[in-house]
């Protein structure tokens, strides 16, 4: 594309000054680099990603509320992780993990288990026992 038809449509990124880089062609025929504020293809799939992950995210609290899955779901959903990412950070297989989302198994974690989730969320280990809504 020319350097004049590098799209600035309003990005979903948020930010005014986040520029994405392209290449372009300019009056010379020659490649450059120009700076993009986003297009409007790319904003309309990154707007359905993100709401996406905020049904999945709203699905794993409501899971939470009915004791159907541990507060780990929840968080896990939150951070954008799926279950490899999660297990990877916190050092255990991913099918200790899935246990680890039943509410019965997840209220025996130990301190040290449960110290692994909180670190990688970010949050405290009492945050995450006591998630609200």
């Amino acid at each position: 594309m020319r350097k004049e038809d590098v799209p600035q449509d309003k990005s979903s990124l948020g930010s005014a000054s986040f520029k994405e880089l392209c290449y372009a062609v300019d009056e010379n025929g020659e490649y450059i680099t120009a700076k993009s504020t986003g297009w409007n293809p790319k904003k309309i799939a990154l707007d359905n990603a993100i709401q996406e992950i905020n049904e999945r995210t709203e699905r794993a609290m409501k899971r939470v509320v009915n004791n159907e899955t541990s507060p780990i779901e929840y968080y896990m959903e939150l951070n954008k992780m799926d279950v490899s990412i999660l297990s990877s950070y916190v050092g255990v297989w991913s099918w200790r993990v899935k246990k680890h989302f039943k509410p019965s198994v997840f209220k025996k974690l130990s301190t040290k288990v449960l110290e692994k989730y909180a670190e990688v969320f970010n949050i405290s280990v009492t945050e995450l026992q006591q998630i609200k809504e």
